[in-house]
């Protein structure tokens, strides 16, 4: 009779074990409503999808996410690619899928008619980054400089600034040029339409956003999920776009073919700023 109950809870504990929800969080998203907003349709079909029971797990930080990682709050965590690599570093966390951004590259813009024609007249002049840390806005930026022969730091002066405030200062002159993505272009071109920008740099395409999961997450349930990737991938992305700030994978896939290694680029970005890449910028 003892060993039938003893059994019979354990049968219990197993079965409220496997009923806990896979927990997904994204790392520029702050506050459950936000995250809700975003990516409650994606929640939904990917449950579907994969047969898993999905839970939408905010999280304030890139720091809080790598802690909960390592505390096993957390199966699956979307990410950008700066992130990654620290998160990767820190966490050993294992590759799920790729998600692509189209038009995904740093550039270099300055004044239309001003006295910047190319890299090269931005020797000792002033650089805007946007967002500390940012793949697209800071370190590609600076890589792409670094690319064409310009070290961060003493060929020219560095500056974190907002990209409207940036904006307001390159018109004026008291700035020389911005580091910026395709997206940010189009935002202050719209914003500025009486002035003309120009792209005097261009890197390649930025590695993309990655979905990696916890080293120690379910296998069963985290191989599921990668195959739901696979086989249901239009069916997933529709529910990606329904959130606004979503529309930057519109026209991308899901790559499911990824190597650690692909990121190689990202961490000569750290190096270039100076900075160990098994920690984040800003944090």
């Amino acid at each position: 009779m003892i060993r039938s109950l003893v059994t019979a809870a354990a049968l219990v504990l197993a079965g409220a074990a496997q009923a806990e929800p896979i927990k997904f969080a994204v790392t520029d998203i702050e506050g459950l409503e936000a995250l809700q907003q975003e990516f409650a349709p994606f929640e939904k079909a990917l449950e579907e999808a994969s047969g898993q029971d999905i839970e939408l797990l905010p999280v304030n930080s890139r720091t809080a996410a790598v802690e909960a990682l390592k505390q096993g709050l957390v199966d699956l965590v979307l990410t950008g690619p700066a992130e990654y690599v620290v998160i990767n570093g820190l966490t050993d966390a294992k590759i799920v899928t790729a998600w692509q951004r189209p038009n995904y590259y740093a550039q270099i813009v300055a004044m239309s008619s001003g006295p910047i024609k190319s890299v090269d007249d931005l020797k000792g002049k002033t650089v805007t980054f946007g967002s500390v840390g940012s793949t697209s806005q800071h370190l590609g930026p600076a890589q792409v400089l670094a690319d064409f022969g310009l070290a961060y730091g003493s060929d020219y002066k560095p500056q974190i600034i907002s990209r409207n405030v940036a904006t307001e200062a390159l018109i004026r002159g008291d700035v020389q040029a911005i580091g910026m993505n395709e997206g940010h272009l189009a935002s202050i071109r719209k914003a500025f339409p009486d002035q003309s920008f120009t792209v005097i740099a261009r890197g390649r395409d930025l590695p993309n956003d990655i979905l990696v999961a916890r080293k120690d997450a379910d296998p069963e349930a985290i191989a599921a999920i990668k195959k739901a990737f696979v086989e249901q991938a239009d069916k997933l992305m529709a529910a990606i776009l329904k959130g606004d700030d979503n529309q930057k994978y519109k026209g991308g896939f899901f790559l499911n073919e990824v190597n650690d290694s692909d990121y190689d680029y990202v961490r000569s970005m750290y190096a270039t700023i100076g900075v160990d890449s098994n920690a984040f910028v800003g944090e």
